[in-house]
């Protein structure tokens, strides 16, 4: 890549580490409402390196040219890397703190010490920003309220994009923009203009904010709880301030609101737009959005089906349900219904909250369920991740459209429709590759991780040993930014297996191709091959 290219990486990378500071410093408000000072310097140094990067990056290649695909590619995958680093120190500072007892702060606790091991804070902060939601910590309620803040403020952010955010703060029309919003794995737009795109977006999601923060208080969660959980369950995050996750308050009425708030992440921001802007009809025809309820709704009756048929809740007590005393079968429908719905959603829009214990009751059949949900994921151009149901639509859809091309004359003119578009057979096979690669990729990927999970963690029988199923489940909720777990993933996993889950995190939110390239470009150089 000529130097004009790299001065750009550096100039947008700065820009992306100067929006970056914003929250560390807006945490420290967090910080004072509890009353937990001992925080402040930690979260002050948080913000002060980052923009002291990031402002001497951006001011020294302010000249720069605008980024091209590769540029933006690098950008994005560069960038994520970057803020996941600098999001760690948060969690090692402020451990730092509470070990020395700066300002009156409470002792050391064993969650908070996990932190002081940078890998730990690097994960904790690569999973938050990528939306995955698996943790480092042991006993998440005892987090300070300030980290439990900022685990989901940057799930939040997290969830709609960094590149996305500092667009929307750093306006630079332009085809620029453009570059870095396709690079973070974006394409549709709402307006002509990005940045009035990514602005509305950013409307859009505060809306649906405060909405789930009043849906899930209104069903009997606490304040702290309802602001923290409508954050990381909007953003399809899945990070907690309770120790079991939702199972945490055992309420049916919260379960059943946080289906919804996990479905509005599930759907494509373009279509939220169209809603509220009273489209109904084109709401209805979306693609994505009829495969996304279509798809939800398959494997929620699956996996009812496989928890009711296995039994796993036939113990259960009875239950009263909007007033109504279920006992026996019924009960014991309803409870797998109960389960089955909240966890094949959370699965597939990757929000990775648990209202269930999936170990060794439920079946391999009723894990392999919840992995093809987390494989798959929802919506493209929404927070889940996934390989996105848009891409299973066009492998599915195409392969039929070439099966049936055999029995038509070489001379027929045929055309393959999708999402309301008509495509020419060169425009479908376009299409067509760019879905395999992904997801040949993912599947790759997916391999790769699991291959050294099962060599880094005990596996077969013994109390303290994990059947393959629990392994793919694991490597898959990592790789879909999911969070759900059998519970492998913790501060006692081995090193190895950390670092590649780091890697699996990262390539999945930025849909692998960018990270790719930009490893590429680090062992080859970035030179444009002619």
């Amino acid at each position: 890549m000529p130097a004009d290219g790299l001065r750009t990486i550096g100039r947008d990378l700065g820009r992306i580490l100067q929006v970056y500071a914003i929250m560390p410093a807006l945490t420290v408000l967090v910080a004072a409402v509890w009353g937990e000072f001992y925080a402040i310097p930690a979260l002050l140094v948080s913000g002060a390196v980052p923009l002291t990067v990031g402002t001497a990056l951006h001011g020294h290649f302010a000249d720069a040219g605008e980024p091209g695909k590769l540029h933006g590619m690098v950008i994005a995958a560069t960038g994520w890397f970057l803020v996941a680093v600098f999001g760690s120190l948060p969690f090692v500072l402020l451990a730092a703190s509470m070990r020395a007892g700066l300002l009156g702060a409470p002792a050391l606790n064993s969650t908070v010490a996990a932190f002081l091991n940078p890998l730990n804070a690097l994960f904790e902060s690569m999973s938050g920003f990528t939306g995955t939601g698996l943790t480092m910590t042991v006993h998440e309620n005892r987090l300070p309220a300030t980290l439990q803040w900022w685990r989901s403020f940057m799930e939040w952010v997290g969830g709609v994009g960094v590149i996305v955010l500092t667009t929307a703060i750093l306006a630079r029309p332009g085809s620029g923009s453009l570059t870095l919003y396709e690079s973070e794995a974006r394409s549709e737009k709402i307006h002509p203009s990005i940045v009035s795109t990514v602005r509305t977006i950013w409307w859009i999601f505060l809306l649906f904010t405060f909405v789930s923060i009043l849906l899930l208080w209104l069903a009997g969660m606490p304040l702290w709880g309802a602001i923290n959980h409508a954050m990381t369950g909007l953003a399809t995050g899945g990070f907690s301030i309770t120790d079991n996750s939702i199972a945490t308050y055992d309420s049916v009425a919260i379960d059943f609101a946080l289906v919804p708030i996990m479905l509005l992440g599930s759907i494509a921001f373009p279509v939220h737009y169209l809603l509220l802007q009273g489209h109904f009809e084109e709401f209805r025809e979306d693609l994505q959005t009829r495969w996304v309820f279509g798809f939800f709704g398959l494997g929620t009756l699956a996996l009812t089906g496989l928890l009711y048929a296995h039994g796993v809740y036939q113990s259960t007590a009875a239950i009263s349900v909007l007033g109504v005393t279920l006992t026996g079968d019924a009960a014991a429908l309803f409870q797998s219904f109960r389960y089955g719905v909240f966890q094949f959603v959370s699965a597939a829009s990757c929000a990775g909250f648990q209202t269930a214990s999936i170990g060794a009751q439920w079946s391999a059949a009723s894990h392999l369920v919840v992995v093809l949900g987390m494989v798959v994921g929802a919506a493209a151009g929404s927070t889940a991740g996934g390989i996105k149901l848009v891409r299973v639509a066009t492998l599915l859809k195409g392969t039929a459209f070439r099966i049936a091309g055999v029995f038509y004359p070489r001379s027929a003119v045929r055309t393959f429709r999708l999402d309301g578009r008509a495509l020419s057979s060169r425009e479908l096979t376009k299409e067509f590759e760019e879905a395999a690669i992904i997801t040949v990729l993912w599947v790759v990927f997916l391999g790769l991780g699991t291959a050294v999970l099962l060599v880094t963690v005990p596996t077969g029988a013994g109390p303290n040993a994990y059947s393959l199923e629990n392994v793919l489940f694991e490597v898959a909720s990592t790789q879909g930014n999911v969070g759900l777990s059998t519970g492998i993933t913790g501060p006692g996993m081995p090193t190895a297996a950390k670092v590649m889950f780091l890697f699996n995190m990262w390539i999945g939110r930025l849909e692998i191709i960018p990270v790719l390239v930009t490893l590429r470009g680090l062992v080859y150089g970035f030179g444009v091959r002619r």
